[in-house]
């Protein structure tokens, strides 16, 4: 399993604008070729959960080369909203509510990940935040302290019974934001949005990036986690298409082009991440996390 491990990741071309995937807008293309080195994910089976490997972003750190937080310090974005309505495609086109129907109360990060979220919702959200999770679960990852340390909890999903299992919530509302993105929030309502590792089923992304922007109150802000697994069959085709750094550029476009915010930031928070002189054969052969990876990509309203 090493050995065709290791050799995926030898083949990967590191540096190559030929390693972008052909199906990535051409605009987009442009902008991140000279940012960042990365490589497809494409030669992974698109049926797999983990379908982008885990120590790509880690080897490009590793190697001295763009990292998560350096995607969206300078970025270049084309003029006009860059991306076609087959990027927004999905191998399964039935509807979400058929796939979502069944109860799903398991984690789908790694418990190290989840405490890697948890942990920076602690730090970075403010006491008393009326706060709104999107594409909400049976559980929104927050620090168990937040159901007396802030305010309103909202949570919009897919499926009634998960959400109702959610004891971090004050509300939930079942919505499918792919047919209607429309929030049924009044105007500058939340201090903070939140989304964990959602963003790659929304077909409207950038209608729902304008219903946060106008749900939230000024100053307020939308933190996006992401790592890199999926139901690939829900999933969208560009992301399917692209790596973990071109994720992170993509959600960044979100933003920009749904207006309102501030310049988006990203931060890497995956826990185990390798470090100098770590002794772990795998972290320092490839430069290996031996965990999901954790990416955070947020954004303030302006």
């Amino acid at each position: 399993m090493l050995s065709a491990r290791a050799s995926l990741l030898g083949a990967v071309v590191i540096g190559s604008a030929a390693a972008f995937s052909p199906a990535f807008p051409s605009g987009l293309r442009t902008s991140l070729s000279s940012r960042i080195s990365p490589a497809t994910s494409s030669f992974l089976p698109a049926s797999t959960r983990r379908y982008t490997p885990p120590s790509l972003v880690t080897m490009a750190a590793k190697r001295g080369q763009i990292t998560v937080e350096d995607v969206l310090a300078n970025p270049k974005w084309p003029d006009e909203w860059p991306f076609s309505e087959s990027d927004f495609k999905r191998m399964d086109e039935t509807d979400d509510e058929i796939f979502y129907d069944t109860p799903r109360l398991v984690y789908h990060i790694d418990e190290g990940a989840v405490a890697a979220l948890t942990e920076y919702y602690a730090k970075t959200i403010k006491p008393k935040s009326d706060i709104l999770d999107i594409c909400s679960s049976w559980v929104s990852h927050y620090p168990k302290d937040f159901t007396e340390r802030m305010g309103r909890r909202a949570g919009l999903g897919m499926n009634g019974a998960e959400l109702k299992e959610n004891k971090q919530l004050t509300e939930f509302t079942v919505q499918n934001l792919n047919i209607n993105s429309k929030m049924p929030y009044e105007d500058n309502s939340f201090d903070v949005v939140t989304c964990v590792v959602s963003v790659d089923y929304l077909i409207k992304p950038l209608e729902v990036f304008k219903e946060v922007q106008r749900v939230l109150r000024r100053g307020g802000v939308f933190i996006l986690s992401q790592s890199n697994r999926c139901f690939a069959t829900k999933a969208i085709q560009i992301w399917l298409n692209t790596n973990d750094l071109e994720h992170v550029f993509i959600i960044g476009s979100y933003f920009h082009y749904a207006g309102g915010f501030k310049p988006p930031k990203a931060v890497d928070i995956s826990p185990g991440k390798p470090k100098e002189g770590d002794s772990n054969p795998l972290s320092s052969m490839f430069g290996m996390s031996m965990g999901d990876p954790l990416f955070i990509i947020q954004a303030e309203k302006a």
